[in-house]
């Protein structure tokens, strides 16, 4: 049974942003996660929600298979254990409309080429046919269910939708992280009419951000970057309470320069949030904290590809001009913190990594912690995206496949479809239907 302090400091009376209810603390020999490892699988229907919410082109073609890839561990292991194994997902946005775009039969024809074995394609996510194609599967067997957005309920968290989601397996395991933040009927709903397992992809994930913010190794640095400041206030002022040294770049960083008396031209900042930026710099000093800004920056007249970039230093940027990357002091400066550390936390780039005049410094950076011999973790999206272009994962101790639960996990945020399983376990009803759980006849 997989007990990791993590997996219960969601259960602090802590406010989410999404409306979830909050729960009181559970005793922490209780709130844990049942591992899919546990289980006797040989014939038992397997209902796993996955994140197969890949990047596609117009004609629905996948430009990218791995969240696909990364969910393969599981799959494999309910189908080699003799499960018949019901697979649920979403893609995109379709906003509880069936739009052939976001269908997941490509996805279903390259899942069948990942395993070199057949997969069954529902036309639906529920319905008696999806209810009869579930029910007929045989041991070792695989049916992918149309996207789970294609129905508004889903979103809405249904109880009914969620109960005849249900009624499909005889197990439910959670294995996509990537959606754990959403309160919705496939992630959190569902646990509470079957029995509710951690896949492995979402153990590994749990486990390996909780152990770089409850157990890292020092020296603990993180690497802040992309646009907003707003999107992780939250989370670098939890930061400050793990970290030893916390390096600022990216647009995001613009905000806490000019909190800081900086003139940064005509670069995005978020002025509203001044007061909140200076605040985080008071804190990190009271607590020791090193917070780093850049020293120096590459800059031009506007955001487009063929802008030429110059560099300036960062106490004299062009009235008319933008900063657009770090420059290289602020490379080599940051490459000197990632030496000396021995965890590492990163999420978002540092430049507008998209035009190769602003790329340099997310490069450099990425190849530094690739280098290193810290535990690292990047944090998913855009960050994750620029590893696999420049093919260093080999050189990460862990890429997370969660954007947004990512964030809200390293925040201290109590994500629903991790707490929707561990409320189950702590419960004491894991192993049985939870009440007014659908029935029916097995085949």
């Amino acid at each position: 049974m997989l007990c990791q302090r993590s997996l219960c400091i969601f259960m602090q009376p802590l406010c989410n942003k999404r409306g979830f209810a909050m729960e009181s603390k559970f005793d922490l020999e209780v709130c844990c996660l049942r591992s899919l490892k546990e289980l006797e699988l040989k014939g038992q229907r397997v209902l796993m929600r996955v994140d197969f919410n890949v990047p596609t082109d117009k004609e629905g073609n996948i430009i990218d298979d791995t969240k696909m890839r990364a969910a393969l561990p599981s799959i494999e292991h309910v189908l080699a254990q003799g499960g018949r194994l019901i697979l649920m997902s979403h893609l995109g946005r379709p906003n509880g409309k069936i739009d052939e775009k976001y269908s997941l039969k490509n996805l279903a024809s390259r899942l069948g080429q990942l395993l070199a074995a057949p997969v069954y394609m529902a036309h639906d996510c529920i319905g008696p046919e999806v209810a009869q194609a579930a029910r007929g599967l045989q041991d070792g067997e695989v049916l992918l269910l149309e996207n789970l957005r294609f129905h508004a309920e889903e979103e809405k968290n249904d109880p009914a939708f969620s109960r005849e989601l249900a009624s499909l397996g005889d197990i439910f395991v959670n294995d996509a992280f990537g959606t754990a933040h959403r309160a919705h009927s496939s992630t959190a709903g569902i646990a509470d009419y079957l029995p509710c397992y951690a896949g492995f992809l979402m153990e590994k994930e749990v486990e390996m951000l909780e152990k770089v913010l409850e157990n890292p190794q020092s020296p603990r640095m993180a690497i802040m970057g992309g646009a907003k400041v707003a999107d992780k206030l939250g989370l670098i002022g939890n930061l400050l309470q793990k970290m030893d040294v916390i390096l600022i770049g990216g647009g995001m960083a613009n905000t806490f320069l000019k909190a800081l008396g900086k003139t940064i031209g005509k670069s995005i900042c978020e002025d509203n949030l001044l007061e909140q930026a200076r605040g985080l710099v008071e804190e990190a000093e009271k607590k020791n904290v090193s917070l780093i800004l850049p020293l120096d920056a590459v800059v031009a007249p506007e955001l487009s590809a063929e802008a030429p970039g110059q560099i300036v230093d960062i106490d004299h940027v062009p009235a008319e001009l933008m900063i657009l990357d770090i420059g290289p002091q602020s490379i080599e400066l940051f490459k000197k913190y990632i030496e000396k550390a021995s965890t590492i936390v990163w999420n978002g780039p540092l430049g507008v990594y998209e035009y190769p005049n602003f790329a340099r410094g997310t490069e450099e950076i990425t190849r530094a912690i690739a280098r290193s011999s810290a535990v690292s973790v990047i944090g998913g999206g855009d960050t994750a995206v620029i590893v696999h272009d420049m093919g260093l994962e080999e050189g990460i101790t862990h890429i997370s496949t969660g954007g947004g639960a990512t964030l809200e996990f390293l925040e201290g945020i109590r994500l629903p479809g991790v707490a929707a399983c561990q409320e189950k376990a702590a419960r004491g009803i894991g192993a049985e239907l939870g009440q007014g759980a659908p029935l029916w006849e097995k085949s």
